[in-house]
């Protein structure tokens, strides 16, 4: 269930750590603590999103695989 929904939960995270700073920042009260807490919540996200990223990725497993048929095509071609 982690892998369906792990990307929409990154993504919800980096909109509301960007709401909040986008709130505090506007608002005429500028509150240091929401604004922190706003880009912890961005940072957060980025991480785990980050880390989603490099878990499902498969560039290396495809060029592993390309490797192993170029060698093959060429012992064959000798």
């Amino acid at each position: 269930m982690y892998k369906k929904y792990a990307q929409a939960i990154n993504t919800v995270l980096i909109f509301i750590g960007g709401a909040i700073l986008l709130y505090t920042i506007a608002g005429e009260e500028k509150s240091k603590y929401l604004q922190i807490l706003g880009l912890i919540i961005i940072m957060l996200g980025l991480y785990r999103a980050t880390n989603y990223w490099v878990e499902t990725k498969d560039d290396t497993q495809d060029d592993a695989q390309n490797d192993i048929e170029e060698e093959t095509n060429s012992e064959n071609q000798k």
